[in-house]
């Protein structure tokens, strides 16, 4: 089911891909290290944003940034630590679907698909205004068949 959802401003960890960091595997342990180092509880979700759809190719691609939610907004400070950046995001309406399995490309295109459906079936009421991005709630020490996401695609609506 796609649902419409409002979410407070928050602080996150953030690494861009890059040559070094290419895909999701590689930008985790950046990720995890910042935390160690600012001993901060590792929380879920974990953000993963994608680039466009225009720029997304058929077989496969890859994140194109990875953030660790802080437990708390006012926690720690902002500002750049190696590889991570910490960023206060501001408040958020997205428009949002569940999916459960792995966390694949192919599951992220299937829940977008459900989601871009709706925001062109609202058209007259809301507009994307943002990235798509996927939530993942679970570790790795999850089967694959039993972790729940979610693939949100920023939007407001229209005034």
């Amino acid at each position: 089911m796609v649902m419409v959802k409002e979410y407070p401003a928050y602080r996150e960890a953030v690494v861009q891909a890059g040559a070094d960091l290419p895909d999701s595997n590689a930008m985790f342990y950046p990720l995890f290290k910042h935390i160690q180092r600012n001993g901060l509880a590792m929380t879920a979700p974990v953000e993963m944003r994608y680039p466009v759809p225009r720029e997304m190719q058929a077989a496969a691609f890859e994140p194109v940034s990875m953030a660790f939610v802080y437990p708390e907004p006012t926690l720690g400070k902002t500002g750049p630590d190696g590889a991570v950046t910490v960023v206060d995001a501001p408040a958020v309406t997205v428009v949002s679907v569940a999916v459960r399995g792995s966390y694949t490309s192919k599951r992220f295109l299937a829940g977008y698909k459900l989601v871009a459906e709706w925001i062109t079936a609202h058209a007259d009421d809301y507009e994307v205004s943002g990235p798509p991005r996927f939530l993942a709630y679970n570790s790795p020490f999850v089967l694959p068949m039993f972790r729940m996401g979610e693939v949100q695609v920023p939007g407001q609506r229209k005034k």
